[in-house]
């Protein structure tokens, strides 16, 4: 069986909390105003850079994209369920998901099977290779931000949560639709063909490096 991502995924973290007073002195010791433009960009940059970073990791180690691995690990903890349930799970487009599991069943991590009571239902299930996977890969990196974020106080939580609105707000960019996965390029696409080459073996460590 795959670990609970769902119960593990806060083992590593602190426990202790710190002021909110603290989001003031995250950018260095008084930022001149002409200046702090640019270190917002920079933080901006900065965080679509660790999400890069994660994801290039996450393909070329397991070869598995974040958006995968995220339906690969619900229908491990959740069990088997149809794709419109896993697309309610995830807040991902019933055809996002059709693609995503394309792929994960190419690669022999996932199977597509009739229910058995009601034989008009496809259910997703994964593979033991699946559970392997799911077993041997790092949280996504959406999940670790999520239990960090519950480790602080309330008040601080709500003031990123508005500051990061207002950034959106800035940006013009409230229409924009975003599945709530932290991933970079198309969550469409595959792991740069390195997911469908599993299918042999469904091993990640067999995988050959680009």
């Amino acid at each position: 069986m795959a670990r609970s991502h769902k119960s593990n995924r806060s083992k590593d973290l602190g426990s202790s909390q710190q002021p909110s007073s603290r989001l003031l002195s995250q950018s260095g010791p008084d930022v001149p105003a002409d200046e702090k433009e640019l270190t917002i960009l920079q933080s901006l940059r900065r965080i679509i850079r660790a999400v890069d970073i994660h994801s290039r990791k996450l393909v070329a180690q397991f070869g598995i994209t974040g958006p995968q691995l995220v339906c690969l690990l619900t229908l491990c903890d959740d069990g088997a369920m149809t794709s419109a349930e896993l697309s309610r799970r995830v807040f991902v487009s019933a055809s996002t998901i059709t693609g995503i599991i394309d792929r994960l069943e190419r690669a022999g991590f996932v199977i597509r099977k009739r229910d058995d009571i009601d034989r008009r239902r496809v259910l997703l299930q994964p593979t033991d290779a699946g559970f392997k996977l799911a077993y041997r890969a790092p949280s996504p990196i959406q999940d670790q931000l999520v239990q960090k974020l519950h480790d602080l106080p309330e008040l601080e939580r709500s003031a990123i949560a508005m500051s990061l609105q207002r950034i959106v707000d800035l940006m013009e960019a409230r229409s924009v639709d975003a599945s709530p996965m932290l991933a970079t390029g198309d969550i469409h696409s595959g792991a740069s063909g390195r997911l469908d080459a599993a299918g042999a073996g469904g091993d990640p460590d067999n995988f050959k490096k680009n």
